[in-house]
């Protein structure tokens, strides 16, 4: 099995995580987004869409959207609960993070720090950080009440969640404001075989 990613992409980094607490056996091709190498030709033919992560696996099959590959990979493990309902629970959250968290939370993120803040879009960053607030108060919210974000256990959905969320502070999100989700960002830090965006 091959994973195209980015290590500094949130969505890519799910994947790397997942990976490494599942100790599923992969091989990592980086690949570069500034330098549009997922806008090549024989990248394309791999994902039409041009966009990483990509999962590709041994019998030529692709599979792309970041939370589709992990709910795929955590399959019959303990990250996916048998409730139907449950289940539910965490495509709530994946839809939340790709729809109300993530267009703000990464999105600033990326403004600052792949692209160092420029003038030109310093507008924009500052325009993102209302609707980030929000998810981090919706995310907060829940946290007080359970430990992880679909009840006690760890889910795909707090691995949805914790891509890009634990480096909201390098999109100018202040997280002292959060404890519920630092508490629940240093339970995931000390999971066994958790592995972190840098390394």
């Amino acid at each position: 099995m091959k994973i195209y990613a980015d290590s500094q992409s949130g969505n890519c980094y799910k994947v790397k995580l997942l990976t490494s607490l599942l100790a599923i056996e992969h091989e990592w091709i980086n690949i570069d987004i500034l330098a549009n190498e997922t806008l090549t030709a024989s990248f394309l033919e791999k994902n039409p869409n041009g966009k990483i992560p990509l999962l590709e696996l041994d019998d030529g099959r692709f599979l792309s959207e970041s939370n589709a590959i992990i709910n795929y990979l955590a399959t019959d493990s303990l990250l996916i609960p048998n409730n139907s309902f449950d289940v539910a629970k965490i495509q709530q959250w994946q839809f939340f993070e790709q729809y109300s968290h993530e267009p703000f939370i990464a999105v600033a993120r990326f403004i600052a720090k792949y692209l160092g803040l420029p003038a030109d879009r310093k507008a924009d960053y500052e325009a993102k950080q209302a609707g980030g607030h929000k998810a981090l108060k919706v995310m907060e919210g829940q946290l007080q009440k359970t430990p992880y974000l679909v009840g006690n256990d760890l889910t795909t959905a707090d691995i949805s969640l914790y891509g890009y969320t634990h480096v909201a502070h390098e999109g100018g999100f202040d997280l002292s404001e959060y404890p519920a989700i630092q508490q629940w960002i240093n339970n995931i830090q000390a999971l066994p075989n958790y592995v972190s965006m840098e390394s």
